[in-house]
Order: structure tokens, then C-alpha cells, then sequence
């Protein structure tokens, strides 16, 4: 099934990278009904991030300036994550300046464009299937959900960003370091004190159904057991 996974992300990405446009990506860029149902912001601050995260990948796309840049972007709580490269350090500080003057939503701006030569596509396609196999992990552990974090990797860096608290932070951490290829982890994390209430109460309410079916089946195994020993009762006296 991984392998299945990996493979539809290559294919995705090789179908994003063949476009004439500059590469604009992140995980904002998708969300399902199951993922939104779990996050933790709102909805209209999820409407919020993907309509910034649009807006900036349309700023890049159509500004000529930025035509040999190659620029990512990935959005939470109107926090804003750039990566890529840009030719020379003049072309970074423009590419700075508009987003900060094209968007006065943005809570916080967090540049990591390097100044060099643009990625490869296959370099960037590999930075993809890094991305897909993080967050395959992130599917196969009970510490958080998975869309309580959001992965973007570039040259393989992986930045996590999300509200978590720490122990989240620190288990999301270790799990995104045990992906191959992965040469650093970068926190991008808004702290909570606490999981929100709501959570909790969530989950004590699996557990306590977890529990009545666990004492439903006990229940039904003992029944079981009873109706077959009147059973073989009856089938002793019979054969008497």
C-alpha cells in the first residue's frame, strides 16, 4: 500500500513539475472532509489559509521578476512558510517585500529561500515522495492525528507546522526523522498548553463505547459458554 502511495505522489508531482508556471506547492493545497473534520482551526480559518496560499502561489506564478525562482509555500493559521530558490539575494528580498505587500493577513512570515541555482525536477519530485512517506507515518501512530501536522519538504528538509503541544512536537519530531532521505527537521510549531477539550472528550467517549463492546462481547462469550453446556446437558440426558 506504501508503495502505492509513493508511487501516486511521484506521478503527481511529475505532473505539477511538467507546467510552464513557476512550481508553487504545500500541503494547503489539499484537504478532505475526514481531514477537516479533525483539524484544529476552525473552518473558516482553514477557508482562510487556502485562500492566502492561493493568493501567493497566483503573486509568484504571474509576477515576471520571479520567473527563474523557484518558490513553495505552505500556510497554517496565517503563518506563512517560504522555500525554493531564487537566482540572487536582490530577487529573494523582492519576493519578501510583495508577499508582506500583497497580503496584510499574514500572522507571520517565515523566509528560507536559498539564494542558488533552482532545484531539479527530480530532486524536487523526491522531496515529494519524502513528504507522502511522513505523513504515511504520521497515519500510523495514536500520539496526534495526522491533521494536526502540516509537511513541506524542501532539498530534503522536512518543516512541520501545526498547534501541537510538545509532546506532540517532539513525537512528530522523531517520526518525521525516520523517513529516508531526510536530511533535517525544522519545528514551525504554535504551542498549546493542552489538547483542546474537545478532543479529550472525544476520546473518552471512544473509550467508554470501546469499553461497552469490549463488555458486550463478554457478555455474549458467556452466554455462549452457558448455552453450550445446557446443550451438552441436554444431549447427555438424551443419550441416557
Amino acid at each position: 500500500m506504501k508503495k502505492i502511495i509513493i508511487l501516486c505522489a511521484i506521478m503527481i508531482t511529475s505532473s505539477i513539475i511538467s507546467s510552464c508556471t513557476p512550481i508553487v506547492q504545500g500541503a494547503a493545497a489539499v484537504t478532505t472532509v475526514a481531514t477537516m473534520s479533525n483539524d484544529r482551526r476552525t473552518m473558516g480559518e482553514i477557508l482562510d489559509d487556502k485562500t492566502l496560499y492561493i493568493d501567493l502561489g497566483n503573486i509568484v506564478a504571474k509576477d515576471p521578476m520571479l520567473e527563474d525562482a523557484h518558490i513553495n509555500f505552505n500556510v497554517y493559521n496565517q503563518a506563512v512558510l517560504m522555500t525554493g530558490e531564487t537566482p540572487n539575494e536582490n530577487v529573494r528580498d523582492y519576493l519578501e517585500s510583495i508577499v508582506k505587500s500583497k497580503s496584510a493577513k499574514i500572522s507571520q512570515l517565515i523566509n528560507e529561500v536559498e539564494v542558488m541555482p533552482k532545484s531539479s525536477y527530480l530532486d524536487r519530485a523526491k522531496d515529494g515522495v519524502i513528504t507522502v512517506q511522513i505523513e504515511t507515518l504520521f497515519i500510523d501512530q495514536e500520539v496526534f492525528h495526522p491533521s494536526h501536522v502540516s509537511v513541506l519538504t524542501e532539498r530534503k528538509v522536512v518543516y512541520l507546522m501545526g498547534s501541537v503541544t510538545k509532546r506532540e512536537a517532539e513525537h512528530a519530531t522523531n517520526v518525521a526523522s525516520k523517513a529516508k532521505n531526510v536530511k533535517k527537521v525544522v519545528k514551525l510549531f504554535n504551542y498549546l498548553l493542552v489538547r483542546p477539550a474537545k478532543e479529550i472528550e472525544k476520546d473518552n467517549k471512544k473509550k467508554e463505547a470501546a469499553q461497552k463492546r469490549a463488555e458486550l462481547e463478554a457478555k455474549k462469550a458467556e452466554l455462549e459458554a452457558k448455552q453450550n453446556e445446557l446443550n451438552q446437558q441436554l444431549y447427555e440426558l438424551g443419550s441416557d
